[in-house]
């Protein structure tokens, strides 16, 4: 393992002109400190191994978390409740693509003294995801996929098994011809739920024509694109990738007269806070997003403790409620039609 004294016996400085660089002392240029950090970064040096400090970041980007309503709160809430007991300080950081051009990710934690982190809301063009095939300082991502490198670790649910028990209960309910929408496949997790339904159509013995999903990063063209050609398939039912979608859909539906689960069945994924709330109650995939951020910090604690996890996935539960119920009579030409 690299040490201080290997760094600055590399560039010619002294041990603690290399530690005032890691600590952001105001007598260091940002010149050497850059080079300083990066030496540090090829030579493998990491302060996770050498536990200088205890500080573990989590950088959340395209998720929401400034309250209890939100996807993010719950994850965060629940990475503080064991992460903070166990002697670590935990930062919080608003990730954009403007830092991750800036400075490297080894970099950067080096530079901030954070031993690991979390990831929440990372995509697949994000620039450190480029570093994360490379690095050396743990990381867990939360629905997002690094391979092969024994420091990152997948955290998330069972999408598979998740989805397949949506459509398994669908199927159960009579329904024979079930479609999907979801948002743009942009990232790891759309992608595997993509996946995941048309596996689990083909496990039910349930048609898997691709042209019953739609996928489009506008909820226009969703809503007046490709909810009007699976309805006139003759779906019964649709399964969403995402509570907000699923919601925005059974409102489309109800306004072009459709019963909501009369007429058509509708499900979520998440179980936002709201879903009990609507007219009807949202059938949703329950992630326990507190029960994510504890095994967040399990996972980066095994990690930093040089345990080299691949994937930490938690079972789902389906709950259903008002929105999904038996499928109804198939009407000439087999297709779902509002009422007259």
């Amino acid at each position: 393992m690299a040490t201080m004294e290997d760094i600055a016996k590399r560039l010619g400085v002294s041990k603690g002109t290399v530690s005032k660089a890691f600590n952001g002392a105001p007598d260091i240029s940002a010149t050497l400190r850059k080079t300083i950090l990066e030496t540090a970064v090829e030579l493998g040096y990491t302060r996770a191994r050498r536990g200088a400090v205890r500080t573990l970041c989590v950088f959340i980007e395209n998720m929401a978390y400034a309250g209890p309503e939100d996807f993010g709160w719950d994850i965060i809430t629940g990475f503080r409740q064991m992460a903070e007991p166990a002697g670590y300080e935990v930062r919080v950081v608003d990730l954009t693509e403007e830092t991750q051009k800036s400075i490297p990710y080894e970099e950067y934690m080096l530079q901030e003294g954070c031993l690991g982190a979390l990831f929440l809301g990372m995509t697949l063009n994000d620039p450190w995801r480029r570093d994360l095939h490379t690095s050396h300082t743990p990381a867990v991502l939360y629905d997002n996929l690094i391979q092969p490198n024994p420091t990152v670790a997948t955290l998330g649910m069972d999408n598979n098994e998740a989805i397949g028990q949506a459509v398994a209960a669908l199927q159960a309910m009579g329904h024979r011809k079930v479609g999907y929408l979801s948002s743009a496949l942009g990232s790891h997790i759309y992608r595997v739920r993509y996946k995941s339904f048309f596996n689990a159509l083909r496990q039910n013995g349930l048609p898997d024509d691709p042209v019953l999903a739609g996928t489009s990063f506008f909820s226009s063209e969703t809503l007046d694109a490709h909810l009007p050609r699976l309805l006139d398939q003759g779906v019964t039912a649709i399964l969403c990738s995402s509570d907000l979608l699923a919601h925005t859909v059974m409102i489309r539906c109800q306004e072009l007269g459709l019963r909501i689960p009369q007429d058509l069945s509708i499900m979520g994924f998440d179980d936002l806070p709201f879903c009990a709330h609507t007219a009807p109650p949202l059938s949703t995939i329950r992630q326990d997003r507190l029960q994510i951020g504890k095994s967040g910090f399990y996972a980066l604690s095994s990690l930093l403790n040089q345990v080299p996890i691949s994937s930490f996935l938690l079972h789902a539960r389906l709950v259903l409620r008002g929105s999904t119920g038996p499928a109804p009579e198939a009407p000439p030409g087999g297709k779902v039609r509002a009422p007259a």
